[in-house]
């Protein structure tokens, strides 16, 4: 997602600067990578309810200036591409601390877009005061498909400024790692740690032998399977299971997004519950099998009509068997590709139709 907003920012303001906030969790963005791709760290802290990074202006601005440091009140567009952070499943402290910030920023007239990305559902009580407060301070807001749609208008009513337009990352063009070989590595098991936390106690249970189970199968089918260590230790931990389970299949981790992307177009196929895997996937004409922990999973195989992808880690062994033979048998998996091919093409053309949105919202900034 970083890769995308940066690309279409960089060929519509070649002379905008960048500039990125850091998450809570300083082991999925670290820093460093960041700084690598050109970003300018913005000064950004919130604890017990108060920004922190507010007393940065205190600091001399050559002080500042010198260590690359902006301040919130330098910036005049805020891109949130959070993907999947304001919902009952993750709490209301997210959408807590967008609701106080997006006021802030309002008041400063400093635009505030949330991207396409997937958004509710919001039964709670205590999270859907802020939901409405983030909701009126921000310019547009893009659900990624129709149910956050529902979620977010249902609680809001319906606006203009909300709108409907898929996953925008599909636009990035992805790239194979030096020396990579993809000969014994043709359909990519690629694990999600959150079908393990994020769902209920008996799918949670179930996920890694379903895992197993599919290696397995493709390994009987002569299929070349291969693990895709997609972000984190704890997908890397589900990696080496289903691996030794199977005695030995390959393990690729990857950190690059765009080497991710390369390697899965590289690819025969997919089974996984990588959100953004899957795009990568599907968005290349790669047919996939997903099992997800949200109603994000469904939208996206329907997004590019492909329905019959969707697995739950429940089903029965037989049924598993007869989704994978759909990504092991010619005569249904070329048209198959063909079809994904269609469809990636009508949604990039939809993502370039909500960049011109977003770009027409930011010419407004004097």
């Amino acid at each position: 997602m970083l890769h995308s907003v940066m690309q279409k920012v960089q060929e519509r303001y070649p002379n905008a600067v960048l500039v990125m906030s850091p998450t809570h969790n300083k082991a999925s963005q670290p820093f460093h990578k960041l700084t690598k791709l050109g970003f300018y760290p913005k000064v950004w802290l919130w604890r017990y309810g108060i920004q922190w990074g507010d007393f940065a202006r205190y600091f001399p601005k050559k002080l500042r200036e010198m260590y690359g440091l902006v301040l919130d009140v330098d910036v005049d567009v805020v891109l949130d591409a959070a993907g999947f952070s304001y919902s009952d499943q993750w709490g209301s402290h997210n959408s807590k601390e967008l609701a106080r910030s997006s006021k802030r920023w309002r008041k400063r007239g400093t635009k505030v877009i949330l991207l396409p990305q997937a958004l509710g559902p919001y039964q709670k009580k205590e999270i859907q005061p802020w939901v409405k407060q983030w909701a009126e301070n921000a310019d547009l807001i893009f659900a990624r498909e129709r149910d956050s749609y529902k979620h977010l208008i249902d609680l809001v009513g319906e606006q203009e400024k909300v709108k409907l337009y898929p996953d925008f990352t599909n636009l990035v063009e992805g790239t194979l790692p030096a020396n990579y070989n993809s000969r014994n590595k043709r359909i990519a098991l690629v694990p999600n740690y959150r079908m393990v936390d994020k769902t209920s106690k008996k799918e949670s249970e179930a996920y890694l032998p379903f895992m197993i189970l599919c290696a397995r199968y493709l390994l009987d089918k002569g299929a070349q399977p291969f693990v895709l260590v997609h972000e984190g230790e704890k997908d890397q931990m589900l990696a080496d299971k289903i691996s030794e389970a199977v005695g030995g299949v390959p393990i690729v981790k990857e950190t690059d997004p765009l080497h991710i992307k390369g390697i899965l177009g590289s690819c025969d196929a997919m089974i996984g519950s990588r959100f953004h895997g899957l795009v990568s996937a599907l968005s290349q004409g790669v047919p996939s099998l997903a099992t997800g922990w949200s109603h994000k999973y469904i939208r996206l195989l329907e997004d590019y009509n492909f329905k019959e992808g969707v697995v739950s880690v429940l089903d029965r062994d037989e049924k598993l068997y007869s989704k994978i033979d759909l990504l092991l048998q010619p005569e249904i998996c070329d048209p198959l590709k063909q079809q994904l091919m269609e469809k990636s093409e009508q949604l990039k053309q939809q993502s370039e139709e909500m960049w011109d949105l977003v770009f027409a919202e930011i010419d407004k900034v004097e």
